[in-house]
């Protein structure tokens, strides 16, 4: 065989070994890049669960977006919170004592449906005028009142002090019924002017609270700071908008508005005579 030939061969099974060895180099690279990526997507799926478990938290806590009605709230979706509903022993529910009492006791005849917003000056004027009317016909059991919390200020001026005040105020019937009916009356009592967002701030909210003995604990507090009612107030108020309804406050008698209307005014003792009338038919 020539020195020719023999180096043709030789180089012939050098290409061939290169080749070889290029392919298994491949092949290699091709392993390792699908163990790695199959680790990638093991990450990015561990990483989507955490988000979305994250995120399912942050849902039901504190953004306030699960809809959680407050103890003993009452009517379609739980979106009415019931007072002085316990006969003649609604006196002690006034007091704290609830419980036994209004269990007890037989409900109210009439009843007093009253759409509001904390920041609503309307309302305040409302309940300056009625609430020592309103109050004793609860008490004597003449009467039960159903509130529906809104937040229209705040969709017409800004802010969220309507929302933060009625959010606070579902956290107050939680703790008890008593404590919503003082609370609520302390909250339009110190109601700042309609263009002041002051009851946004949780700190004041709480600091107001401290008016009803009782009502400031701990879980009081995360309640007002979480919001945790928050989602739940805000279903109050798109029912309220699309009730036909357009104002605040709006003011029911068994169903038939009475408040508002400069033809036929109503006075405390106006009240007094329809509630008794009522009571009778």
């Amino acid at each position: 065989m020539s020195q020719r030939n023999r180096e043709g061969k030789r180089g012939a099974r050098e290409r061939l070994r290169e080749q070889r060895e290029r392919d298994r180099a491949r092949a290699k690279r091709k392993r390792t890049l699908g163990v790695v990526g199959a680790a990638v997507a093991v990450l990015a799926g561990a990483v989507g669960v955490g988000m979305v478990a994250s995120r399912t938290e942050d849902d039901s806590g504190k953004s306030g977006s699960a809809l959680v009605p407050p103890r003993g709230a009452v009517g379609k979706g739980r979106l009415v919170i019931p007072s002085g509903q316990h006969g003649k022993d609604g006196k002690a529910e006034q007091e704290g004592k609830a419980g036994k009492a209004a269990k007890a006791a037989k409900a109210a005849p009439v009843t007093l449906t009253v759409y509001e917003d904390f920041r609503c000056p309307g309302c305040k004027q409302f309940e300056d005028v009625f609430r020592k009317t309103v109050h004793q016909l609860q008490d004597e059991g003449r009467m039960k009142v159903e509130y529906h919390l809104v937040t229209i200020i705040d969709r017409n001026l800004g802010g969220t002090g309507s929302l933060r005040a009625a959010n606070a105020a579902a956290c107050a019937q939680d703790k008890d019924p008593a404590m919503f009916r003082a609370y609520h009356d302390v909250l339009y009592r110190h109601q700042p002017q309609e263009t002041r967002d002051t009851y946004a701030n949780n700190s004041r909210l709480i600091k107001l609270a401290d008016q009803v003995p009782g009502l400031v604990t701990p879980a009081f507090r995360t309640c007002v700071e979480d919001g945790r009612h928050d989602t739940w107030v805000r279903k109050s108020n798109d029912v309220f908008a699309h009730s036909g309804y357009a104002s605040t406050p709006t003011v029911l008698l068994d169903g038939k508005s009475v408040y508002g209307d400069p033809k036929k005014p109503l006075s405390p003792n106006k009240l007094k005579r329809m509630v008794l009338a009522a009571a009778r038919d």
